[in-house]
């Protein structure tokens, strides 16, 4: 894994400009740093490497093709490389995957070389003939991209703070980009948190010419539309496409075994490298699938590492362990305190680079850190809810949502009424009485209060299940609503659901959390349900194979019986979080009282306080929980103060 940067002004030597961009994401790549520039055109590509395949010279980036016609910065693993190479022929320098791409760039062009490249990457070509830039993206949007102008200069790299280090550079923050943010507690591609910069989208290739690199647009390139002022943005994969077509007609075990079959030879494929590897474990369903099949494989004890809390209900340790100790793995295990995992707080502004704030980005930080000190390159199960009808939302039965539809909203918002009037806690105390316990049942409890008041159809559901500031975002000057269109290609609500989650919650979230956490350890992270096959496959497969008995995951299930007992796996999901709520009132609270004051708050000239001070008054009382809203308000204050 590595980073990349670059900056293109139209004339000069901009070598020094690049290098300094790519130092300050060295974190990415901490073995090799390279720059290359052409003058001429004003344009230098810089790199920092992370070593996993080929640690020899012959690795080096920036890298130029053969015939010396095009220039590659990448950050990635493509893992049917090798597979590639027999087509092109001739004589190798190295075994790297780099050089194998910009090869196949330079015979069968960048788009015809991604559609038939297996991996997870983000890469800057540029052509030296036609004086073009291209940036492009995997399919599903592990690796980020950005892009943007600033004072007529096209700067591009990994992470956001690279472009910082272009003399000059201060854009300001884009106020409908950090509406977005307060929804979703992250910014949504192809936006980012400031103007005129942009991220590529997943399965994307943006091809800048001069005219583009002059046109500092204020939006971002329309995928797929007539490109305009230089600039075009096409689509080499389409999860719509995907999503289109009809499922397959298989019986359950059939379905089971092709899955298990595609999944070993995934996991297979992704095992290759040339430096130690291992894999997170949190004994749930998706990485234990993901340890079993390595086990399976690897002639070796697997390397699997998990972290453990002190308060059980957001402990999942003792599963990962006997997980572990089932597979016969080489399990690492750390308990961390909660003055730990609060430790990590003031680093996230400068490891998440713009505002995110998904809570459970603190544990994989701490997560990255001891993995890295054993391992170079993990393998994660992340992926497997978006696919596999995992997540709650997903699960409630149709008939519920239909029943509950034909009540009149006026009692439906007296039932509302009804949940919110116990405290979250006293919910969770509910939750945790008896033989079935419910973990953490104040915040699932609140968000189906949330969906009560709503039309309950699934673009309301997924809406109130997965959303910030319902009653509207607390900015002074108010942002029009915008949204992508909803899915309809497939007529289940589930499956609407869980295209959205693919296209929106997973890459700008899930995959986002954890690229910024591991690379500001140097770990790179692999996610074999990501790859494009599986992600094929997952939708040639009936939901009746995924949802049974108002259970998800269930194909997924079987295959990983297949390897662990049931019993070490069944229980409650409950997530990667710690207990940020209970902390904003306690260990936390002078921390936030000071980002959230009414002189802070009207300092900020965009945020609007009195909502914000009415939620933060709330929460302290104990009457509401507004953790996941106040905590994105925090985030983005703790992010604007350490840029200021």
């Amino acid at each position: 894994m590595c980073g990349l940067a670059g900056i293109w002004t139209g004339g000069g030597d901009q070598t020094v400009v690049a290098r300094a961009m790519a130092d300050t994401i060295a974190h990415r790549g901490p073995d090799d740093a390279g720059a290359w520039a052409d003058p001429a055109a004003g344009i230098a590509l810089s790199h920092c490497r992370l070593a996993i395949l080929d640690l020899s010279p012959a690795g080096h980036q920036p890298m130029a093709s053969p015939c010396g016609r095009h220039v590659l910065v990448f950050n990635g693993e493509i893992y049917n490389h090798l597979d590639l190479r027999p087509m092109l022929g001739g004589e190798w320098r190295g075994t790297s995957d780099t050089e194998t791409l910009v090869r196949a760039i330079a015979r069968w062009g960048l788009a015809a070389t991604l559609e038939q490249a297996h991996g997870m990457f983000a890469l800057a070509l540029w052509d030296r003939q036609t004086r073009t830039l291209s940036l492009a993206r995997d399919r599903m949007g592990e690796k980020p991209l950005y892009y943007g102008w600033n004072d007529g200069r096209l700067v591009f790299a990994s992470e956001l703070k690279a472009l910082r280090a272009v003399p000059g550079f201060a854009n300001p923050v884009a106020p409908a980009a950090l509406a977005r943010y307060l929804r979703h507690n992250c910014v949504p591609a192809p936006l980012s948190i400031l103007e005129r910069v942009f991220k590529v989208e997943p399965a994307s290739i943006v091809t800048i010419d001069d005219h583009g690199r002059a046109a500092a647009p204020s939006s971002p390139p329309v995928v797929g539309a007539s490109g305009h002022g230089g600039i075009t943005a096409t689509r080499y994969w389409s999860l719509d496409a995907v999503v289109g077509r009809d499922t397959d007609d298989l019986s359950p075990d059939e379905a089971v075994d092709r899955l298990h079959d595609e999944l070993r030879h995934v996991i297979a494929r992704q095992m290759i490298a040339d430096t130690p590897l291992g894999a997170f474990l949190s004994g749930g369903i998706d990485s234990s699938t993901i340890v079993a099949l390595m086990a399976e494989r690897s002639p070796r004890p697997v390397q699997s590492f998990t972290i453990g809390f002190g308060d059980p209900a957001y402990d999942e340790a003792p599963h990962a362990r006997a997980v572990a100790r089932h597979l016969g793995t080489n399990h690492h295990e750390l308990h961390v305190t909660a003055a730990e995992v609060r430790d990590v707080i003031p680093a996230l502004p400068a490891i998440y680079d713009e505002p995110f704030a998904d809570s459970s980005q603190l544990p994989t930080v701490l997560l990255s850190r001891l993995t890295r000190g054993s391992v170079t390159v993990a393998l994660s199960g992340d992926g497997g809810d978006e696919l596999f009808c995992g997540y709650n939302r997903y699960l409630v039965s149709r008939r519920t949502w239909e029943t509950l539809a034909a009540v009149p909203r006026p009692l439906r918002h007296v039932a509302a009424r009804a949940i919110r009037a116990l405290p979250p806690a006293r919910w969770d105390r509910i939750g945790g009485a008896g033989p079935r316990k419910v973990p953490m049942l104040g915040a699932k409890l609140g968000k189906m209060a949330g969906m009560l008041g709503g039309a309950l159809g699934p673009a309301d559901i997924h809406r109130a299940s997965s959303e910030e500031w319902l009653d509207g975002v607390p900015l002074r000057n108010p942002v029009p609503r915008t949204d992508d269109a909803w899915p309809m290609l497939r007529a289940t609500p589930e499956e609407q659901m869980m295209q959205r989650d693919l296209t929106r919650y997973l890459p700008d979230d899930i995959l986002t959390k954890v690229d910024r956490a591991s690379m500001a350890a140097s770990l790179e992270v692999r996610v074999p349900l990501l790859d494009h096959r599986i992600v094929e496959l997952a939708w040639a497969t009936p939901l009746s194979l995924k949802k049974r008995a108002g259970q998800g995951k269930w194909l997924l299930r079987q295959v990983l019986y297949r390897h662990v007992p049931r019993e070490l796996i069944e229980r409650p999901k409950a997530g990667f979080a710690v207990p940020i709520g209970a902390w904003l009132r306690s260990d936390l609270r002078d921390w936030a009282e000071d980002l959230l004051s009414p002189v802070s708050l009207t300092a900020d000239c965009l945020l609007d306080p009195v909502p914000i001070r009415a939620r933060w008054a709330q929460h302290l009382a104990g009457t509401h929980d507004w953790t996941a809203s106040l905590w994105g308000i925090l985030i983005y204050r703790a992010w604007a103060s350490a840029r200021a």
